[in-house]
């Protein structure tokens, strides 16, 4: 009976913390995900006119971080001159901590454009802890560019 309640308490804990953002900072210099380097080097605001003629583009760009999921972790929104930006982390291979929050990063991966569900909007926004009127007032999709991150590098403090 013992070890059913420590093999029972084992997985609670388990869990648990596998739902939750890393509880770490994000110092200058920190990196999530695959390594980031600085070359290549685009402005966020440059992704429409790079996605012009195209339905995907790798790319890296700059941006300040203005939300993070806050059940684990696993997407980010980035100012942009339009409005938010979705950044997902590819695979869900690696998380990032809300630290990020407020921050300058370089983020690698792939944009493209991409219809949001009202379904989808719905739970990212419980993700983000909106509240339910919030949540009730999302009505229609939404067209944007989306990114999937291989890497973050946090360039501010």
């Amino acid at each position: 009976m013992k070890q059913f309640f420590l093999a029972a308490s084992l997985m609670l804990t388990a869990m648990l913390t596998q739902a939750q953002p890393p509880n770490v900072p994000a110092n200058k210099g920190d990196n999530f995900g695959a390594k980031v380097t600085e070359e290549n080097l685009q402005e966020v605001d440059a992704l429409p006119g790079i996605l012009e003629n195209k339905p995907n583009a790798e790319v890296k760009v700059y941006a300040k971080v203005a939300e993070v999921c806050t059940k684990e972790g696993c997407w980010i929104k980035v100012e942009t001159a339009n409005g938010k930006m979705m950044v997902k982390m590819k695979d869900h291979a690696f998380l990032v901590p809300t630290a990020l929050v407020g921050k300058y990063v370089l983020i690698e991966g792939n944009a493209s454009w991409k219809t949001t569900s009202v379904a989808e909007l719905k739970h990212l926004a419980e993700d983000a802890g909106k509240s339910k009127k919030e949540i009730d007032a999302i009505k229609d999709p939404v067209k944007s560019i989306v990114m999937t991150a291989k890497g973050i590098l946090v360039m501010s403090e």
